[in-house]
């Protein structure tokens, strides 16, 4: 403790400092480094000139010195002759964090790709005398060959799509924002799974839409469900993930994109199809947007079936609702980059697109059948080629402490709660993205780990 009286220095931080063991400058680092972490000081916050705070702490001078040269190295704090020392901006991020600590199977993404077949189009891009091009504006509307081979990559995953109706975004997430906000306004309202992507949550709420649950038989819409949210609760639109959706892992069935078609027309509904994980599917039905084109617009990624870096998306538009669409892209983009829709565009055309895919798919089956063995006491639902996996939690567990616990052993996963629309408590589960550990020794002690918990008492 600090043998001085607090009142007498009124110094911006007035540290207490317990003598023990270990040398006075460790232990005054270490006390400086814990209140930056408990937001005692601030970013930003001036430290005290050193010989008051020594004179404070009733220390040596160099201890302080030594302290502040330490936390200076660890880039805590910093300062100048002149302006005094400073706790970084950065300070948080400068050390290890729990986060950091974390095996993450929260992020869904898939397992990362061999890029030298990218980098080989690449290069070819840089010796190209008009290179320097791609850094400047792109135009709107990207150019026909690239259109069209974005339009031959939508065929493979069960939609024949219309190259002059084809609209380029910034990535999936990108694309269902300009959707929304090009087509609907505040108050307006969606029909969505009971249990359905957060990205679509938080673009409603941030536009002032309203989601609301649609009664599923099956696990997929029914056309009573469909039938009773238009009426009663007066949705426009239905957004769906047909392949592999986020979180469940369902693929609706040819019946029921059929039968989801045909109630959209009967209510006059416009279909926003997310058909990001199609292509994982190796053998993928017919798209929803088959049955119903004239009302449904189909987005189509490359993030999660190719290369997350390749942040670009191809949304299929009516031609009714094209110029809509084509604004509100022009008003929260300008436009996308030039050289990341030509290197996407190359890509897709040069079929290397189509390789790293089969091989993507390759590597989530090795990683799935890893799941299949250790979880193999539990239900978990997916398919082989599915980057994420849905667990359903024995009885007694809930997901929000199931995905508490996990935390405290070192793995985060995301619980049923984080994905549910409307008041009904969902199922008590968890996805597992197995996609995000850096190898399959990682994933394998993520899974360890959690079949160690789900063994343990749920009151543990």
């Amino acid at each position: 403790m600090p043998v001085n009286s607090f009142e007498n220095y009124p110094m911006s931080w007035k540290p207490v400092l317990l003598r023990g063991k270990q040398p006075l400058y460790l232990a005054l680092a270490e006390r400086l480094e814990e209140d930056i972490r408990l937001g005692k000081l601030l970013p930003g916050a001036k430290l005290p000139p050193q010989r008051e705070l020594a004179d404070f702490l009733d220390v040596n001078l160099s201890t302080v010195t030594r302290a502040f040269r330490l936390a200076n190295r660890k880039g805590l704090i910093g300062g100048s002759v002149g302006s005094g020392t400073f706790v970084s901006y950065d300070a948080l991020s400068s050390r290890p964090t729990d986060a950091q600590a974390l095996i993450d199977l929260g992020s869904v993404m898939p397992e990362p790709g061999d890029f030298r077949e990218i980098l080989s189009i690449l290069k070819k891009m840089m010796s190209e005398p008009d290179f320097g091009a791609l850094f400047g504006y792109g135009a709107s509307i990207a150019r026909d060959w690239q259109r069209e081979a974005a339009a031959r990559r939508m065929a493979k995953a069960g939609f024949a799509a219309d190259p002059a109706c084809l609209l380029t975004a910034n990535g999936a997430q990108n694309a269902l924002a300009a959707i929304l906000a090009g087509l609907f306004e505040p108050g307006d309202r969606i029909g969505v799974d009971p249990l359905t992507y957060p990205g679509v949550k938080n673009l409603a709420k941030m536009l002032g839409i309203t989601l609301v649950p649609v009664e599923q038989c099956a696990g997929e819409m029914s056309e009573e469900g469909i039938a009773h949210a238009a009426r009663a609760g007066r949705i426009r639109a239905l957004y769906i993930m047909p392949d592999y959706q986020n979180p469940t892992t369902h693929t609706l069935s040819l019946h029921g994109r059929e039968s989801l078609a045909r109630a959209a027309r009967k209510w006059d509904l416009l279909i926003l199809e997310d058909a990001v994980h199609s292509l994982l599917n190796p053998s993928p039905l017919p798209a929803v947007a088959s049955f119903a084109p004239e009302r449904t617009l189909y987005i189509a990624g490359l993030s999660k079936t190719v290369l997350p870096g390749l942040r670009l998306s191809h949304i299929a538009v009516p031609p009714r609702l094209f110029p809509a669409v084509s604004e509100a892209l022009a008003n929260l983009n300008l436009t996308v980059s030039p050289f990341l829709l030509e290197l996407a565009s190359r890509v897709i055309a040069s079929e290397q697109a189509d390789r790293i895919t089969a091989a993507l798919r390759e590597k989530t089956r090795a990683r799935n059948r890893l799941v299949n063995r250790i979880l193999a006491d539990f239900r978990v639902l997916g398919a082989p080629e599915c980057i994420f996996r849905w667990l359903l939690l024995p009885d007694g567990w809930g997901s929000e402490s199931f995905e508490s616990l996990a935390e405290q052993r070192g793995v985060q996963v995301y619980g049923a709660h984080r994905f549910a629309v409307g008041a009904a408590r969902p199922v008590e589960a968890v996805r597992l993205a197995i996609g995000a550990p850096k190898d399959l020794s990682e994933l394998e002690q993520a899974l360890l780990t959690l079949r160690d918990l789900l063994g343990s008492r749920p009151s543990a």
